[in-house]
């Protein structure tokens, strides 16, 4: 079993609805063990072209199985979603990544992780912080750090009314996290 933090992003297609139903699907996986969900973040697309804001979190989780197998179950659920990959960093429906799988450092042709863009992006880096301020990455950087060099230009709190509604599933394992940007 494997602590996991996956991101959840969408700018596509009504964004809250489809972490919602992000979220619901990971809650059936089998191998899937909720245990947290940061708040939600507004986020200007990174990407070519004139695109909608993200709206962006994360989600902690157990895993019972490998992680190839977490990826195969996440770009299913992208899939079902339904997820294109036309344009590298296009608009999409859904964007489920690994960014940590336990403190394992898995670098094949399919999959890398920690995810290689984890230390330059705001809306993954807060989000984080919301589900474990103290993590430490495998290489040993503290997520404090990655966030004293980062900032939150462009990053907002979504309101409350705007926000994902968080499925039975994983609501009994969120705590609330401090006051951030």
């Amino acid at each position: 079993m494997s602590r996991v933090y996956i991101a959840l992003g969408s700018n596509l297609q009504q964004p809250s609805s489809q972490i919602e139903q992000a979220l619901a699907a990971l809650a059936t996986l089998a191998d899937c063990t909720p245990l947290g969900v940061s708040r939600w973040y507004r986020s200007a697309a990174v990407g070519p072209g004139t695109q909608a804001d993200y709206i962006n979190g994360a989600a902690a989780l157990h895993w019972h199985a490998s992680a190839q197998q977490l990826l195969q179950a996440l770009q299913s659920i992208e899939n079902q979603q339904g997820r294109t990959r036309s344009v590298r960093w296009g608009p999409r429906t859904l964007d489920l990544d690994i960014l940590l799988f336990g403190d394992d450092i898995i670098d094949t042709a399919t999959l890398t992780v920690p995810h290689p863009r984890l230390a330059q992006r705001n809306f993954v880096l807060y989000p984080l912080s919301d589900l474990n301020s103290e993590l430490i990455l495998p290489n040993q950087t503290a997520l404090k750090t990655l966030l004293q060099h980062s900032n939150c230009d462009g990053l907002n709190l979504v309101s409350d009314a705007a926000s994902p509604t968080i499925p039975p599933a994983w609501a009994a394992a969120i705590t609330m996290p401090g006051d951030r940007p």
